[in-house]
């Protein structure tokens, strides 16, 4: 069978060869792709740990620290559009290899960090060079998974991101051991050697990624066919509604409200991520304590994302699933933050992170499922470039507010705010399942 032929086997056939290409593509593409967002994650939010001892060596305030955490979205909002483009047109493997490569080296020379200006100039570098790497692999996700499958799929590849903190939190606090060593500091070796692995990660992706499936010579031709077959029917869905300019598409109601929506969820996630190492800090632990007890709301929200999101693909349900914990993210941030006893303190923040990875894992079906295209790679790069926004608002609130009242706990009430909202928003927009999952013949 050639590799342009619809796949027209009987319903038995088509369940076993569908079972295998799936995974096929999986075993291959989803651990490499969650190794290398491990590092991406991992060198972007390694400054919370760093902070620890960084701050009081380099006399940065709470605002400081808050603009150089949130001045690496700056950069990253304005090249996240055009970095999505390139990856369309330059295909995954070249593209994603450029991005990693960059960003690792950058990461790395954070350890040169001297003063204010250093800190601020090397963080929006970071962003400009990291740019268009998450909603990049979300499109090529969509070249390789049918929507039924996109949920779990992209949560098995967001997984990275809470595993990135429970097994980089301990690391990353004892790198802060190694202070003095070779005449560094503690947070020099944690940006060293954090940035070196995503450098020889970005090498390996440009020979070991495949652009597209019918290039992919570790898929059969039948396997080829039916993957197809089958994607050909949900763009063809699509389009059957409406077919989206580029122009459409980045001008959209829906994607400006999905923008907004995970503006809020960003601003929740990263105001957490980055000031999380300095509240467990304040209870009194150790560097290494304090790493690992980090760790301990992401085993959480990592052992909820897979299961929320498997939830939501065989009930073939996504509101709910998305603004459910939303509204569970701002209640729990609420009560965390007038809680004093650090054990209660953390089960409310536990909750917070189950909220954020189930969101995690199920948000990016919503645009995926009615965009195509260039209309897909410059949406879905929009919502991510707005969204991360809030990579500089959420942890520059916290820091402002920590900075005019003392308390780092008022920042997360305030804070909370906006996952509330974006979930209100989540159940006003609802979703088409219709327009998103496509029947063959069950």
């Amino acid at each position: 069978m050639s590799q342009t032929t619809t796949y027209t086997g009987s319903a038995g056939a088509r369940s076993a060869i569908e079972t295998s290409t799936i995974r096929a593509i999986s075993w291959r593409l989803i651990p490499f792709l969650m190794l290398a967002y491990f590092f991406s994650y991992l060198d972007r939010v390694n400054l919370g740990f760093a902070a620890l001892t960084m701050n009081a060596e380099l006399k940065f305030t709470p605002l400081i620290f808050s603009w150089g955490a949130g001045i690496f979205f700056i950069g990253y909002f304005i090249f996240e559009v055009p970095s999505n483009l390139a990856l369309e047109k330059f295909g995954a493997s070249r593209w994603i290899a450029r991005i990693m490569v960059t960003w690792g080296i950058i990461s790395a020379l954070m350890a040169l960090v001297n003063g204010v200006t250093s800190f601020y100039v090397l963080r929006f570098l970071l962003g400009v060079a990291e740019a268009g790497f998450f909603p990049g692999i979300i499109l090529y996700l969509t070249y390789w998974y049918p929507a039924e499958y996109r949920g779990r799929f992209l949560a098995a590849f967001a997984i990275a991101v809470p595993v990135s903190t429970v097994i980089g939190a301990p690391i990353s606090g004892l790198l802060l051991g190694l202070d003095g060593a070779m005449g560094l500091k503690g947070w020099q070796w944690l940006f060293i050697l954090e940035g070196i692995p995503s450098v020889l990660l970005g090498i390996v992706t440009w020979f070991y990624l495949t652009d597209k499936p019918e290039k992919a010579d570790w898929l059969s031709a039948e396997q080829k066919a039916w993957l197809k077959s089958r994607l050909d029917a949900e763009i063809a869905a699509k389009r059957a509604v409406k077919h989206l300019s580029l122009g459409e598409a980045l001008s959209s109601p829906k994607v400006i409200a999905l923008s907004l929506i995970y503006f809020g969820f960003v601003g929740a996630l990263y105001g957490m991520q980055f000031w999380l190492p300095q509240i467990v800090k304040a209870f009194g632990l150790t560097n290494v304590q304090t790493g690992f007890v980090t760790a301990i709301p992401y085993v959480f929200g990592t052992i909820a994302m897979i299961l929320w999101a498997r939830h939501s693909d065989a009930t073939r349900e996504r509101v709910m699933h998305v603004g459910a914990p939303m509204i569970l993210i701002a209640v729990a941030l609420a009560v965390s933050s007038y809680l004093t006893d650090p054990s209660m303190t953390m089960v409310a923040l536990t909750f917070a992170a189950i909220g954020v990875f189930c969101v995690f894992g199920v948000f990016w079906t919503l645009p995926t499922s009615w965009l195509s295209g260039t209309a897909a790679a410059g949406g879905i790069a929009l919502i991510n470039s707005i969204g991360n926004l809030a990579g500089f608002g959420g942890p520059y609130l916290i820091g402002w507010v920590k900075e005019a009242t003392g308390q780092t706990s008022t920042g997360l009430l305030v804070l909370a705010v906006l996952p509330l909202l974006a979930g209100i928003l989540v159940f006003i927009g609802g979703h088409e399942t219709k327009h998103e999952f496509v029947d063959q013949g069950r």
